[in-house]
């Protein structure tokens, strides 16, 4: 029988067959063939070029798994640098639209059984950021192509240089506010000096104007009068401001001994907030308190794993022993948080009036982000006091 026209109608079905994908398990990743039916592929299973291409990869299978894994992984991340570039993915999402392509290399015939294995491997290669959510696996591609690395390090270069500029600007502008102050406090405040001759032949004169020498005593004695009505004026301005300085004093004092109880009560809490504060330190950590590691530079054996402070290093580092497996890191205390319990536990206090101080958790203010602490050592021992969630941690 023939084969059938380019524009026959078997002709024209058997290209649309062929066009889209067809099913996995008809597919032959060894030869690359993919067959229509059951019945195409075990024909083609038993043809002379499948069973001298099983000879082939029979001899030294695992380079053949090598080549599809390494033609995998190529052909993924180079759809993630196109497609998506450095924002964060579903891996689903990249992979179904690596497999609507169809020539590509199945998974089956790779190192990785599922795609969660294969994300965790780009995590631990170091060729992708993942982290795992609720809703499944994320991938963000790691760009280390040279010209993007000296792009950003041009940007980061600009973006220092426009900040050095503000900061100059500013100190500018500072240093400008600080001697336009020192200018106004000396003219505000003269300063008087003591009248001294430099030598004795030197005589001293003084020019007093002709009207004052032309003057009769008429004339006198009316500058005499008009001095000594400027004197009395200026004692009784002077006696009216002392009056208004002793009013206005009264009137504070009053204004101060009518404060309410509610005013002395925030006042008082003002002045206990203050306190607090002066109390604080920038450091936290201490032995033998359970913490939470947060980086994710260790990879996921660590990540969001507990461990126990086995000592501190000036203040800001410690040695942590993981719960889990026991290994002993050396972690700085912005890679760490603290551990909240569940009530009732025994808590350590690590900032604040009562830091070093042993506790029992009582409740917990989710609002607030707080949580009530009964103290159990200690002058203030019994005391039940509110505690932010930073400020303590789960005793080991």
């Amino acid at each position: 029988m023939g084969k059938a026209d380019f524009l026959s109608p078997k002709a024209i079905s058997n290209r649309i067959k062929s066009k889209g994908l067809q099913k996995l398990r008809w597919y032959c990743q060894m030869c690359q063939k993919q067959c229509r039916d059951e019945n195409g592929f075990k024909c083609h299973c038993m043809s002379e070029s499948h069973q001298r291409q099983l000879l082939l990869a029979s001899e030294n299978p695992t380079k053949f798994m090598d080549y599809f894994s390494d033609e995998f992984k190529s052909d993924f991340l180079e759809l993630i640098r196109r497609r998506f570039g450095t924002k964060r993915v579903h891996n689903n999402i990249v992979y179904n639209e690596y497999i609507s392509h169809r020539e590509h290399v199945h998974m089956n015939s790779t190192q990785w059984e599922t795609l969660t294995d294969f994300t965790k491997w780009l995590g631990r290669e170091g060729l992708c950021k993942v982290d795992e959510t609720p809703k499944g696996w994320y991938i963000q591609y790691i760009d280390r192509d040279p010209e993007t690395i000296r792009r950003q390090e041009e940007q980061a270069r600009k973006k220092k240089q426009d900040l050095d500029d503000e900061e100059r600007s500013a100190k500018f502008i500072e240093e400008q506010v600080r001697r336009g102050r020192d200018t106004k406090e000396t003219e505000d405040n003269p300063v008087y000096t003591e009248l001294k001759r430099e030598s004795e032949e030197e005589k001293v004169a003084f020019n007093l104007g002709a009207s004052s020498c032309v003057a009769g005593p008429s004339k006198s004695s009316s500058l005499l009068g008009a001095s000594a009505l400027k004197a009395a004026a200026a004692t009784s301005s002077s006696s009216s401001v002392k009056r208004k300085d002793a009013s206005s004093g009264s009137d504070s004092r009053r204004e101060k001994k009518k404060k309410s109880a509610l005013e002395e009560i925030i006042e008082m809490e003002e002045k206990k907030k203050k306190k607090q504060q002066s109390v604080r330190t920038d450091y936290w950590l201490q032995p033998n308190i359970v913490v939470k590691v947060v980086t994710k530079r260790l990879g996921e054996k660590y990540h969001k794993k507990k461990a126990v402070i086995m000592e501190t290093r000036d203040r800001y580092a410690a040695v942590v022993k993981m719960i889990d497996s026991g290994d002993k890191l050396k972690l700085d205390q912005n890679h760490l948080e603290t551990v909240i319990p569940a009530p009732g536990k025994r808590v350590l206090i690590l900032n604040g009036p009562y830091r070093d101080a042993e506790a029992v958790l009582e409740g917990i203010d989710e609002k607030n982000f707080s949580a009530t602490l009964a103290l159990d050592s200690g002058h203030h021992k019994g005391k039940r006091v509110d505690v932010a969630y930073e400020d303590f941690s789960k005793l080991a």
